[in-house]
Parts: structure tokens; C-alpha cells; sequence
């Protein structure tokens, strides 16, 4: 890993659900562009297990196997912050830039819900890793 990267985290109040499908597919489709890290305010014992088991059934990745819900003190210093959209006031962490990406929590609801949010996440981090390599944040 080169350090010239810039560190992105995804910042929700639990890091349960959306911020840990942001991490997995920042890491799945931009590694090459940025580092990927989520956190929250809050942790849940596990991560949200219809995320798991749709990002599995997508995109064949285990989230169960490299994540965990983290606080946002365990963050390295990050220069980009997306915020996943918290309804209430989202978590701070210093940064050069900063997005919300204002997305619906889909934790509880169907399948099709949670597709389209993580389709929404998988365009959103494509166009994240296309405006840092065209320069165009900080």
C-alpha cells in the first residue's frame, strides 16, 4: 500500500450497515485509488446480516471475514469524510473534504431495498474514485 493514497471513511452513527458496504466496495472497486475505512459513534455486536449476505450474493464478498463494527477514534487520519446520510447529526471527523451521500438506512426492510441502496453506494464510490483521480477534491 502506497501512502500517497488519500484515506476515505465512511461515517454512519453505528457502523453496522451502509458505512461497512461503503468500505467493502471502496475497497472492492477503488483499492487502487484510496483506502477505505468506516466507523461510527456507536458499535453493534455484529454487522447488519442482510448487508452481509446481499454483498455476498452481489459481488461475492464476505464482509463477516475482514470487518467489524469500529468507533471513529480507531480511524488513522482520514482526508476525505462521506457521510452515509445519519438523519440526525452525523458523527465528526476531521478531514480536507467532506460529502454526505444522504442515503436511506435500509436495515429492516426487503431485499430490493437493500439492492438499490447498495447500487446507489457502488455508483457513489465509482464517482468518488473518478473525481480523486481526476483531481477534482482538496
Amino acid at each position: 500500500m502506497s501512502n500517497n493514497k488519500p484515506k476515505v471513511a465512511f461515517i454512519c452513527v453505528h457502523n453496522s450497515c451502509r458505512s461497512q458496504i461503503a468500505e467493502a466496495l471502496g475497497k472492492y472497486f477503488a483499492s487502487d485509488v484510496f483506502d477505505s475505512y468506516s466507523a461510527g459513534t456507536e458499535t453493534k455486536p455484529q454487522i447488519n446480516q442482510d448487508a452481509v449476505r446481499l454483498v455476498k450474493k452481489i459481488y461475492d464478498i464476505d464482509i463477516n471475514q475482514k470487518h467489524y463494527s469500529k468507533l471513529i477514534t480507531e480511524l488513522p487520519e482520514i482526508d476525505i469524510v462521506i457521510k452515509m446520510g445519519c438523519n440526525v447529526i452525523c458523527p465528526f471527523v476531521e478531514s480536507k473534504y467532506e460529502e454526505d451521500w444522504g442515503l436511506d438506512d435500509p436495515t429492516g426492510k426487503s431485499d430490493e431495498e437493500f439492492e438499490r441502496v447498495i447500487a446507489e453506494i457502488e455508483k457513489k464510490i465509482k464517482e468518488l474514485k473518478n473525481k480523486i483521480l481526476n483531481q477534482k477534491l482538496y
